[in-house]
């Protein structure tokens, strides 16, 4: 007798509709958690930019909470939405997501005094720290390569750059021959890597959604 043919089984169409059905929270925890991380990261970044300031450095309720640990929070709170998001399948347009390390160069300036500042070429190390943290972003999860390559390098040398000039902007008070000087600069250039670690989740590929319909 012939043996039955399977019938291949057919997989319904998942709709935005029964997404959260197996989903528990939500993107409740990826959110809380990269808030966490964020202030956190902030608060080490602080103590960086409290060594090249030196005993000038002055800690406020708003710039230090509201937009230094504030800005970081928001920041994290949005990239661990976009990793629920690439964990979910992804969405239109979230990639954009990859954008929000600006805010950290952007919120800065709602501090009084600051757009004065930064006509003097002062404070600036914010918007940067932020495009670079967004090239190594691609760098780490793009999916073209000559482009990862281009940005990576480019950013690479940028933060390398940005951290080599840290006597100078510190005016001799920070050097890289004393233990002290050397923690800053790890501090710092470890603190660019891990917010373009972070900034690289909108880039990578999403995770196909018929993987995670039981998780």
């Amino acid at each position: 007798m012939p043996e039955p043919v399977a019938t291949p089984r057919i997989q319904p169409d998942v709709t935005d509709e029964v997404r959260p059905q197996n989903r528990g929270l939500g993107a409740a925890p990826s959110i809380l958690i990269g808030a966490v991380l964020g202030i956190t990261w902030a608060a080490g970044f602080r103590a960086y930019m409290a060594e090249i300031a030196g005993p000038e450095s002055i800690f406020g309720w708003y710039a230090t909470f509201g937009v230094v640990l504030g800005g970081a929070g928001i920041v994290g709170a949005l990239l661990g939405w976009a990793d629920y998001i690439r964990r979910t399948g992804g969405r239109p347009h979230w990639r954009w997501l990859a954008a929000s390390p600006l805010i950290l160069g952007l919120l800065p300036l709602t501090v009084p005094g600051t757009i004065a500042l930064l006509s003097q070429g002062i404070g600036t190390a914010g918007i940067a720290v932020s495009l670079i943290a967004i090239g190594l972003g691609y760098a780490f999860g793009g999916r073209r390569i000559w482009l990862r390559v281009l940005l990576g390098v480019v950013s690479a040398a940028a933060a390398v750059a940005l951290v080599a000039f840290t006597p100078v902007i510190s005016e001799g008070r920070i050097s890289f021959g004393d233990a002290r000087g050397a923690w800053a600069g790890v501090l710092a250039l470890g603190s660019i890597v891990v917010l373009g670690l972070a900034t690289s989740i909108p880039f990578r590929p999403a995770v196909p959604l018929s993987t995670n319909q039981t998780g």
